[in-house]
Parts: structure tokens; sequence; C-alpha cells
């Protein structure tokens, strides 16, 4: 792999507009340098060398928040010699696949679908969480939603920030909203530059959003952001089954490896105070403990409390994780959660068909959402 050149690059929060709290953190990265250093006739290895630099801009950050990464349609479809040098390159700034969300971007011509399927099977497998960008606008048949298995669909930015006052695209975006809850993904809205945008979108069902109203051009992780409609409800959709799945309240988890001391945890807490709780996670991705943010930073804050915990695993101060698969009701995960009184508000882990955990589910959300 070719050396990376320093490059500007640029932050935005994905935030919750549930909670306010800022999920994960997209980056963009340009690069800079000489021109003979940017190998400009083979756009897909230029593609991959940008989300390279800004995956390694995000690790200089120190953040534990899930990364977005953007590439093209047409580099992803190049297979597996381009997603391998990607991967290499990702596995080398220290991120585990569960924690990159790999967002494709722009359209496709018909012809290359099978071999695009083929590799976004591929990075899934890998353990990367997938996003489709561009819903509403670029080529992305619907169905792909389905063969594509997206942990999380981003819209049109246009279709996004005009859906507010045209009613036409509002029709549009509710449809695709609806869809995507059916199918139990994630909606993103980006790109949203006013208050009344933000509310519109949320009216709809959007739940994560990104845009110039939220944060400052030099946001950086830790920075605040600022939340029109932080606790706004979204409006009642009537249901003809048992109700919203709890795939429709899930945000993307901060996970740890087992390893992980409680000095590690305490700067993720201490970085993010949107964070909630931290899902310890096998090398398959699945949850075997989850840290309470409270209890842990009371047990921390006690007599000798750092000094007793800090270089030690943090799994000693962990619980086992209230596990839930995506397709339960909300009604039946709520039901669950009471089952613990001792634990009754703590976040829910939100699993796969295979137990590979797919972020977390706020006790909170939930009653907000089934209280008359």
């Amino acid at each position: 792999m070719d050396v990376l050149l320093p490059a500007p690059a640029a932050f935005h929060p994905v935030v919750d507009l549930g909670t306010g709290a800022v999920v994960a953190v997209a980056a963009q990265c340009e690069p800079v340098g000489p021109p003979a250093a940017l190998p400009m006739a083979d756009p897909a290895r230029e593609d991959v060398r940008r989300a390279l630099l800004a995956a390694r801009a995000v690790t200089e950050l120190r953040t534990s928040l899930p990364l977005q990464l953007s590439l093209r349609a047409e580099t992803v479809a190049q297979g597996r010699p381009t997603l391998a040098e990607l991967h290499q390159g990702l596995v080398e700034t220290g991120r585990r696949p569960n924690e990159i969300i790999i967002s494709v971007t722009g359209g496709f011509a018909p012809a290359q679908r099978p071999v695009l399927s083929s590799a976004l099977h591929d990075l899934r497998k890998a353990g990367y969480l997938i996003g489709l960008a561009g819903l509403g606008a670029a080529y992305t048949p619907l169905d792909l939603l389905v063969d594509g298995v997206p942990y999380l669909v981003r819209l049109d930015a246009e279709l996004a920030r005009r859906s507010s006052t045209d009613p036409r695209r509002s029709a549009l975006v509710a449809s695709l909203v609806e869809l995507a809850h059916r199918i139990g993904t994630h909606v993103l809205a980006p790109g949203l530059a006013n208050e009344s945008q933000v509310l519109h979108l949320r009216e709809l069902g959007v739940r994560l959003v990104q845009g110039p109203v939220l944060a400052p051009p030099e946001w950086r992780p830790g920075m605040r952001v600022t939340v029109p409609v932080a606790a706004a409800e979204a409006v009642p959709r009537p249901r003809a089954d048992l109700g919203p799945r709890v795939s429709e309240f899930t945000v993307p988890a901060v996970t740890m490896s087992l390893d992980a001391t409680a000095g590690m945890v305490l700067d993720a807490f201490d970085s993010e105070r949107g964070t909630s709780s931290i899902v310890l996670v096998d090398g398959h991705r699945r949850p075997r403990h989850t840290i309470d943010r409270t209890r842990f930073l009371l047990t921390l804050s006690g007599a000798y409390g750092h000094a007793l915990h800090a270089q030690k695993p943090a799994a000693r101060l962990a619980d086992p994780p209230r596990v839930v698969p995506k397709t339960v009701p909300a009604i039946a995960a709520l039901r669950a959660a009471g089952r613990e009184q001792e634990r009754v508000y703590d976040d829910l882990v939100v699993t796969d068909e295979v137990g590979r955990c797919l972020g977390i589910v706020r006790v909170s959300d939930l009653i907000r959402s089934l209280s008359p």
C-alpha cells in the first residue's frame, strides 16, 4: 500500500434525535500532496485512499464512537483485491470492522449488480456494517435493500432537505422510512441546514441526522451539538401488527473488546457524555457484557476506585447483556426490560440472526413510544 499523505479532514456527528446524543462520527478526507503521489488514473484506489485517510484522522481523535466512511459503489464493485487493501488499512488503524459503517454512495450500472452484491456480502462477512447512501435519488434499486442487508440507509441530502417544503418529496421520504423500518434498517438524513428540516424529518420517523444545523465545521468528537428537537415525539403511525419492532429504536452501540480495561472505558465515557453504555463483544461481534454508565462511574468515583480498577479488565465491573433480537416487537422488549427491577432502565442490546451486536435500545425510548 502506498504511503498516505496527511490531509485535512472534516468530521460530522451522527445525532440520535430521540436523546440528542452523538452516536457515530462520519469522516471525510481529501488527500493533498504532489500530483505524482495521487494515482488519479485509478479512481477506485484513490477512493480507498481517501477512506483510509479519514479513518486515520479519526483514530488521532481517540474517540470510541462508531465510524462512518463513504465509498463509491464502483469502488466496492471492484471486488476482493480492492476490499482487501481497504481492510488491511483499516486494521492498521486499530478499528475493528464492527465499529465501522461503510456507506456505499452513488449509483452503479445494472451490469454491476451481481459483483456489487457479492462485495457487500464479503464486507458483511468480515464484520463491517453496511450503509446504502443516496436513497431516493441515485440508482439504487429498492430490492438491494433486501439483498444488501444494509445496517443503515442514508437518504439523498437534497431530497431530505426539500421534503420539509415539498409535499410530494415528503411523501416519498415517508414511504422510504416506513420501508426501512419494516425491514429493520436505520435511516439517516444528512445535510440538514435548519431547524424546520430537522423537525419535519423527525415527524416522518427519522431518528438519525447529520448537517450544519447540528454542529459547526470545526466540530470534533466530545464537542457539543445543537439538537432542535432532541426530545420531540414522532407522529404516531397506525399499525395493523403488534406495533413497532425494537429495530426502529436501535442506535449504534459503542463497543469494545473483551480485554478492554476500566481505564479505557472511563476514557470513552469522558469523551462523549451522551454514551449511556458500552458493549463488550467477542471476536465474532457477539455481546458478552454491558457496562452501564451510571454504575460504572459511581464505582470508579468511590474511595480508591480509580486506583483499584483502572488497569484491570472492565468486564469485572460489567453486567450480562440484556439481549433482544431485532425482530422483537417493542412492547415485548419493554416487558422483558421490566423483569429485572435493579436494571430496569439499562440499555438493551439488539442482535441479528446469528447473535451479533447491531446496536442498543434505550428503555426510555420504548416507554415514550408506547405511551398513549
